[in-house]
């Protein structure tokens, strides 16, 4: 129940940030929105196995906000040439992503009890994010803004604070029972939520539209530094296979209108 107010708090500093920020300096702003699929990278499946990582795909929305640092909108004029200016963009986001996880791979094959327990386990995961990442253009951000039909291709480094909430059950029954359960996720499943820190980069570029929006795609990795995130934990001094924490892989497909 708390989960809300954080996401509010986290929000309000954001956007009291980027308005400090402003003020003092006076650069413009960017909104836009992202939408995209999510492919999941967790406990469940097998590792580098394609049906794993088709078949745990989810889906995420964002909104984002950009402070740019080359144009300055209450006077209608450019900030001082510098390199920073030129390449650099600051973006904010509040983003959120679903993904519907069950196990895939050769270890769901056959009609062994394992293999039946296995088929049978499902799970999900939502994650609420909230936070930053620098963005860097290699080419000019002004020769970008003033032609039209021209790209910007961009690589960003950042950081998120997360809330998730995963569930885990089985088709067969009630979890942690002989029936439904390898022994390997005996109280190794969740359904309690929680948050995380996570590291987010991404590859992509603008597409410039009109002279005030952009499209957009970018290709985005985000690493949680937690191995609950999907509800699933097997013991990693046992099963050092599942050793590693949660992440996941999202394509956007974005829309950027710039404020005057």
């Amino acid at each position: 129940m708390q989960t809300p107010k954080k996401i509010i708090v986290s929000l309000l500093m954001l956007f009291a940030l980027s308005n400090s920020v402003n003020a003092q300096f006076g650069f413009s702003h960017e909104i836009g929105a992202i939408l995209g699929p999510v492919a999941f990278q967790s406990d469940y499946g097998e590792r580098g196995d394609l049906s794993t990582n088709t078949g745990n795909t989810g889906y995420g929305i964002g909104l984002i906000h950009y402070l740019n640092f080359s144009y300055r909108a209450e006077c209608n004029c450019y900030t001082p040439e510098t390199y920073f200016n030129d390449h650099f963009k600051l973006r904010s986001e509040l983003s959120y992503n679903k993904t519907e996880l069950q196990h895939f791979g050769k270890w769901i094959e056959g009609n062994s009890t394992g293999a039946q327990q296995l088929k049978a386990m499902r799970g999900s995961t939502s994650v609420t994010n909230v936070g930053m990442q620098l963005e860097f253009f290699p080419l000019s951000i002004r020769e970008f803004t003033a032609t039209i039909g021209s790209l910007a291709p961009f690589v960003s480094l950042g950081g998120q604070f997360s809330f998730y909430d995963p569930r885990a059950w089985s088709e067969l029954g009630p979890l942690n029972t002989p029936i439904s359960t390898p022994i390997k996720y005996y109280n190794a499943t969740t359904s309690q939520g929680g948050t995380v820190w996570s590291i987010v980069s991404s590859v992509g570029c603008r597409y410039k539209l009109t002279e005030l929006s952009d499209l957009m795609v970018d290709m985005r990795l985000q690493y949680y530094f937690s191995n609950w995130v999907d509800g699933l934990n097997p013991d990693p001094t046992i099963y050092p296979e599942n050793k590693a924490n949660d992440w996941n892989v999202w394509f956007n497909f974005g829309y950027i209108y710039y404020l005057n």
